[in-house]
């Protein structure tokens, strides 16, 4: 069983650090990009299985990410879980227009969080 890689797309060092740690604690390959862009370069080097897309990043914002992945056929699997600031509801609806697969607002629980990254990752059938 291969194990899955995680791009963490996100300015924010205080939360990269602590979800980098638990989700390698959990097993999963981890990539970090520091902005949007960042995230497309990398995203073209090593296809994750699922993207935490923080919705306001440097240079390249989350939703043109979130747009661009969903342009491509080859990261058709991929999962993308958008990151707002709590109460952006706008950001949401058009987020999800662009194809995110959920939201979580910030701040956010950290086990929330993992428990819906193995929600949207163990729909390979793992189980039944």
């Amino acid at each position: 069983m291969m194990s899955k890689t995680i791009l963490i797309a996100d300015d924010e060092p205080n939360i990269v650090i602590s979800l980098e740690y638990l989700l390698k604690r959990d097993g999963y390959d981890v990539l970090v990009a520091r902005d949007g862009q960042e995230a497309l370069d990398m995203m073209q080097l090593t296809t994750p299985d699922l993207v935490l897309l923080d919705v306001m990043l440097p240079r390249v914002s989350g939703f043109h990410v979130c747009q661009k992945i969903r342009e491509n056929p080859a990261w058709s699997h991929v999962r993308v879980i958008m990151l707002t600031a709590k109460g952006r509801d706008v950001e949401m609806s058009k987020g999800m227009a662009l194809g995110a697969d959920i939201y979580v607002t910030k701040p956010f629980s950290t086990k929330d969080l993992l428990a819906q990254i193995r929600v949207q990752l163990g729909a390979d059938g793992e189980g039944s």
